[in-house]
C-alpha cells in the first residue's frame, strides 16, 4: 500500500494465527508450572493512578484516545459536534477539551499514531488515503506544526513504537521500492530534511535504539539489531513456538497440535524464562513488556462471544504476579506507560485507565 501509513495489528494477527493453525505445532514436553495465584488491582497496587472518564466529550461525540499524559489527561479523536469535522483535541483532567487540530470527515482523514516524550507530542495524520504526515505540538497543546510530509512509505503496526521520539528527532520505519529493504526515517522536532537510513530485511522500531525484525509475519522475533552500534541479539525458539520481542523481554506464545498451549516470557537470549499464562489467555496489545515490567493479557470468559469482551490481566514480570484488571474489557490500549481500556457500548461507553509508572 502507498501513501498513508499502513496499519498492520501484530497482537490480532498472532490471534489469527493460532486460531488458523498456520504455525508448526507438535506435542510440548515438561510444561512449566503455572503463576502464582492472580489478585485483584485494588489489592495489588491500591496507590496506583486510575480514572474512570467518560466515553463522550462535553460537546457529544464519543472520544477515543490515542495516548494519555496521565491517568486523566489524554490526547485524542472526536467528531465535530455538526458532525463534519474529525477533530485531534486535548483532553484536559477537567473534562474540557482543547481542538490542536481538524479535518473535514468527507476528506476520510486519519490521526494514525501518536508519540510523547517530555514535553513533545508528536503524531501522524493524513486525508484521502494520502501520504501520512508527521505533526508536533507541545503536551499544553501549543505550538501545533507541521515536521514533514516526506514520509516516505510509512508502514504502522499498532505498536508504541511506530512512532519514536529520540535524540530529538521523531522516527518511523518506511517500506522502500526494494521490499527486501526497510527504510529507517527521521526528522528533527525543529524541522528540516529527512535523513534516511537503509537497512536489509524487515524491520520495525521498538524500544530506543532497537529495531525488531519480522514484523507482522507468522515466524515471529528472529533479531534486535541497534541503530546505534549494530549490536544484534538472536532470539531462540522451537518450530512450535512464536516469540515477540523487545530488548528486555519475549512473548513467547507455545503451540500444540491442538491450539495455544500456554504464554511464557523470557529474556531475548533465553534466560529467566517462566509461564505466565495458559491456553485460554491472549496478548491485549501488540507491545511486549510495558516499561520493561508489564505483559498485558487478555482472557475468554463464557460469554465473551456473545458480549464481544473479554478479561484483562496484567502480568508482572517483576514479581511473577497476574493482576486481574477487569472483568469486561471492550478494547486495551498501552502507551507512555498508561493502560486503557473500554467497557460498555457506544450508548454507554466509559474509559478506564491505568498509570502504570506509579504502581
Amino acid at each position: 500500500m502507498t501513501g498513508r501509513g499502513r496499519l498492520l495489528g501484530g497482537a490480532g494477527l498472532l490471534v489469527a494465527l493460532v486460531a488458523g493453525g498456520v504455525l508448526l505445532a507438535y506435542p510440548m514436553k515438561d510444561d512449566k508450572p503455572a503463576p502464582p495465584a492472580r489478585v485483584g488491582l485494588a489489592t495489588a497496587w491500591p496507590d496506583a493512578q486510575r480514572a474512570e472518564l467518560p466515553g463522550n466529550v462535553p460537546d457529544g461525540p464519543i472520544y477515543h484516545p490515542l495516548a494519555f499524559l496521565d491517568a486523566r489527561t489524554s490526547i485524542g479523536t472526536a467528531a465535530s459536534p455538526e458532525g463534519t469535522h474529525e477533530r485531534l483535541v486535548l483532553r484536559a483532567a477537567d473534562g474540557s477539551i482543547r481542538e490542536l487540530r481538524r479535518r473535514p470527515l468527507s476528506a476520510r482523514p486519519e490521526f494514525a499514531t501518536m508519540a510523547v516524550s517530555g514535553d513533545d507530542l508528536v503524531w501522524t495524520e493524513s486525508v484521502d488515503g494520502g501520504r501520512a504526515e508527521v505533526w508536533t505540538a507541545r503536551t499544553g497543546g501549543e505550538g501545533v506544526r507541521r515536521l514533514t510530509r516526506d514520509t516516505g512509505d510509512p508502514v504502522f503496526y499498532g505498536s508504541q513504537w511506530d512512532l519514536v521520539v529520540a535524540d530529538g528527532r521523531a522516527w518511523w520505519v518506511a517500506a522502500a521500492k526494494d521490499r527486501k529493504v526497510t527504510e529507517i526515517r527521521s526528522v528533527a522536532l525543529s524541522g528540516g530534511a529527512v535523513t534516511v537510513r537503509r537497512e536489509p530485511g524487515t524491520w520495525a522500531l521498538s524500544a530506543w535504539p532497537w529495531l525488531t525484525d519480522g514484523p507482522g509475519d507468522q515466524t515471529g522475533t528472529r533479531a534486535l539489531r541497534s541503530l546505534t552500534d549494530n549490536r544484534e541479539l538472536r532470539i531462540e525458539t522451537t518450530g512450535t513456538e512464536l516469540s515477540t520481542c523487545v530488548p528486555s523481554w519475549c512473548r513467547v506464545l507455545v503451540m500444540t497440535t491442538g491450539g495455544l498451549a500456554r504464554i511464557d516470557a523470557m529474556h531475548p537470549d533465553g534466560t529467566a524464562r517462566r509461564r505466565i499464562a495458559g491456553s485460554t489467555a491472549g496478548a491485549a496489545i501488540t507491545d511486549v513488556a510495558i516499561l520493561d515490567r508489564f505483559e498485558i493479557l487478555s482472557e475468554a470468559t463464557p460469554a465473551s462471544d456473545l458480549t464481544g469482551t473479554e478479561g484483562l490481566l496484567v502480568h508482572d514480570l517483576t514479581t511473577n504476579r497476574t493482576v486481574d484488571v477487569s472483568a469486561a474489557s471492550a478494547g486495551a490500549f498501552a502507551r507512555n506507560g498508561i493502560l486503557w481500556w473500554a467497557t460498555g457500548d457506544q450508548d454507554s461507553l466509559v474509559w478506564h485507565t491505568l498509570d502504570l509508572r506509579t504502581v
